[in-house]
């Protein structure tokens, strides 16, 4: 039983409590309920109703799960040849898919990918706010899922770097709650009058953007049980899906396309004359390693030291960091590489993700950001669809695979939580 379901379970039974503690007291009093008593029972009534609801779509999901996995099981135990690649559930699919090609079958193969798999590689753990929680179709946590999904987070550094995912099961424009000023405390003396101080709060609408591509492949090399084709089509799908995202996620306008995360960052640090392709002279004051600890200092404590604060750009721009050196000739900053972090490096003990979408060194660029990645929040519909059609390519003789998934993204914090270094115009 999933943690959610069970949280689903306790908050009915402390409703159906609720309700009979207002009826027993109604009855040993000998009366019928009182107005104030009747509205709480009926909308403890609709709370336990929709409880209900929830509690039979997981039931519904969990069954659909096990007849999944009981059919894929079916496919292998027919099979009388394995590939020597993969093992287990990874196998069943693997057969799944040749059986169906090589019987020309025009019954599509329809996959739906969760996203359980979409998290930051240098904080495995990053959390994920599900709108929507179902229990998957049965094959999550196979090797040709988690291969998709990891080459979508690795190709998107907003991915990789521990952005929020929100999971809906429909795509109708979702409104979250967006901060544009914090409140403020301060000192009040006895008796004082205290003074009122209210965050300034806006809203940002979520939408459904679909991403799609095909890719096909011949019915030989399909047929081949030595081509890994699993294998090929989740990096295909996770790259050419993460690419386009990605892209959006850094730099994307928020009109026809999702709002990227320079789009709404904060100036943290501007770069002085003479910056205007560079980080400047090392031993000037105010230039060279002076700038990325500026740009760090800017940055509030609390999105600062949160384990989703992140250094993003592009790889020139670290490779021109590393080169900084003092005057005896030393190097400024150590970026060395956690290994399986995802990571391209640390610098002042943050990690630091490349994209080539980030801006490159140039007068007024944003080449450099740095904060609290969460406060991205990514909205995902539906998780992955990755399906295959005969029919396409027919006269081809080729099998086409597609992959879709309906993505938006916004940043939810434009207080300071991410905040950019831009060069100098000059």
């Amino acid at each position: 039983m999933s943690n959610y379901k069970t949280e689903l379970l306790e908050k009915k039974a402390t409703a159906v409590k609720a309700a009979e503690r207002l009826l027993n007291t109604a009855q040993k009093e000998k009366r019928n309920l009182n107005h104030a008593e009747d509205k709480d029972y009926k909308q403890i009534a609709e709370d336990i109703r929709s409880l209900n609801g929830q509690i039979e779509r997981i039931d519904a999901d969990e069954a659909a799960g096990a007849q999944a996995v009981a059919l894929l099981r079916q496919y292998g135990e027919q099979s009388s040849q394995r590939p020597a690649f993969g093992s287990g559930a990874d196998r069943d699919l693997n057969e799944r898919f040749r059986n169906s090609i090589r019987t020309r079958s025009f019954e599509p193969i329809e996959v739906h990918v969760p996203s359980h798999e979409l998290r930051s590689g240098y904080q495995p753990g990053i959390e994920q706010r599900a709108l929507a929680t179902t229990s998957g179709s049965g094959l999550v946590g196979t090797t040709f899922f988690n291969k998709l999904t990891r080459h979508l987070v690795e190709s998107s550094s907003i991915l990789a770097a521990g952005a929020t995912v929100l999971q809906s099961d429909s795509g109708e424009p979702l409104k979250v709650p967006k901060s544009t000023a914090l409140s403020a405390a301060a000192i009040v003396t006895e008796g004082s009058l205290i003074g009122t101080s209210d965050p300034t709060l806006g809203s940002v609408s979520l939408g459904a953007y679909k991403y799609g591509f095909l890719v096909q492949v011949s019915y030989e090399l399909a047929e081949d049980a030595k081509f890994d084709l699993l294998g090929f089509l989740a990096e295909q799908a996770g790259v050419a899906i993460g690419n386009a995202f990605g892209a959006h996620a850094i730099t994307g306008t928020g009109s026809g396309q999702p709002r990227g995360i320079l789009t709404d960052a904060v100036l943290g640090v501007t770069g002085p004359t003479g910056t205007a392709t560079s980080f400047g002279t090392q031993t000037t004051a105010g230039q060279g390693g002076d700038l990325l600890l500026d740009l760090a200092a800017s940055v509030s404590e609390p999105y600062a030291r949160s384990s989703s604060a992140a250094w993003l750009m592009r790889s020139a721009t670290l490779n021109a960091i590393r080169k900084l050196r003092d005057s005896t000739g030393r190097y400024v900053f150590s970026t060395d590489i956690i290994p399986g972090s995802g990571s391209a490096g640390t610098l002042l003990g943050r990690p630091v993700y490349t994209d080539p979408t980030m801006p490159a060194m140039a007068a007024g660029a944003k080449s450099v950001a740095f904060g609290d990645i969460s406060r991205y929040w990514v909205r995902q519909v539906n998780g992955l669809r990755f399906e295959r059609s005969n029919e396409y390519a027919f006269a081809n003789d080729l099998v086409t695979f597609r992959c879709l998934a309906r993505l938006d993204g916004s940043m939810v914090d434009t207080t300071g939580a991410i905040k950019y270094f831009a060069h100098s115009a000059t």
